[in-house]
């Protein structure tokens, strides 16, 4: 038999960090969102020389080598990329990518799945649990942070996200979010992070945010979050030229979108790309339908997204060798 498995794995907003002080031995810890587009689409099958193919193969390649080496070493396979998340555009792009490949290696070679090893394996989560912990589960999350013995910080807490709520995406392609050095740098040269804005996000998120998404409120929802997002933009500031938004075409557009109506408005990790959220999908393309005309002169990209509320898909296919 011939087996070649398939995945599917969602972006992810990065809602916010909750603590970056660390007084209480845990640092980061955050709260994470799935998205059902855009999304990584791989299949891996086993070959007689190791290659990777279409968007992002360069990095996918880099990855199942890793993978390759600790997992089945000596092996050979073909990464078939059939669409992948933008990079370096605060979606999730890195860690999704890193831990489709391991989960499609794993079923091939018939090993238990291990998200949380696979991604301190491949060097994802130094920070964060989300991209590991939506990657198994969807919906929205919270991380535990890090702390002094942590692998992969642990998913803590973890709701369905409201149906019928929707997020519109801004993206500015000509802009990079910081990543790599250029992100421990930023990370290494920012000042101490306050207790007393660590305590208001923690509180944002446990007494507003999660209660607030679980009764399907989505007013008390969209102001925790644009909330959280001023606190943490206004901290990370210095490294994005002293404003909340690393594109200020992103931020513009998302000050329209305000204007508008929109709320829970803030950027996704170190962006580009930002977000708005709104109750409906009718309200949803209201809102693009008033800005679509200024982010097309600003050269921007817009989306209307639901929230992903289950883990990544991995399909297996047998077949007979002729």
């Amino acid at each position: 038999m011939r087996i070649s498995v398939s995945v599917v794995a969602a972006a992810r907003l990065h809602l916010g960090f909750l603590d970056m002080n660390g007084a209480l031995g845990r640092k980061f810890g955050g709260l994470g969102l799935s998205i059902d587009a855009p999304a990584t689409r791989l299949t891996l099958r086993p070959a007689e020389a190791m290659e990777a193919t279409g968007p992002d193969a360069e990095r996918a390649r880099a990855l199942l080598e890793n993978a390759v080496a600790a997992l089945a070493p000596g092996k050979r396979y073909r990464l078939t990329m059939e669409q992948a998340i933008p990079p370096h555009s605060g979606l999730g792009s890195g860690t999704q990518l890193a831990l489709a490949i391991t989960a499609a290696l794993r079923r091939i070679e018939d090993l238990p799945q291990h998200v949380e090893a696979d991604a301190a394996l491949l060097q994802r989560g130094a920070r964060s649990g989300l991209g590991a912990g939506l990657f198994t589960r969807g919906g929205l999350v919270v991380d535990g942070g890090r702390g002094a013995d942590t692998t992969t910080p642990p998913v803590i807490s973890r709701l369905a996200f409201p149906e019928t709520w929707r997020i519109l995406l801004v993206s500015d392609p000509a802009a990079i979010g910081l990543h790599g050095a250029e992100e421990r740098k930023a990370f290494a040269e920012l000042p101490p992070f306050s207790e007393a804005d660590a305590g208001k996000l923690c509180r944002l998120v446990l007494m507003q945010a999660l209660p607030a998404a679980a009764e399907e409120d989505f007013v008390a929802f969209g102001a925790a979050v644009t909330a959280i997002q001023s606190i943490v933009g206004d901290y990370f500031a210095p490294a994005q030229g002293g404003r909340r938004f690393t594109s200020a075409a992103v931020e513009n557009l998302l000050a329209r979108l305000a204007e508008a109506g929109a709320t829970g408005v803030g950027q996704t990790s170190w962006g580009p790309t930002g977000f708005a959220f709104a109750p409906n999908e009718a309200e949803a393309r209201r809102l693009e339908a008033r800005v679509r005309g200024a982010a097309e002169a600003s050269g921007l990209s817009l989306a209307v997204v639901a929230g992903a509320d289950r883990g990544a898909r991995i399909d297996a296919v047998y077949a007979e060798i002729a």
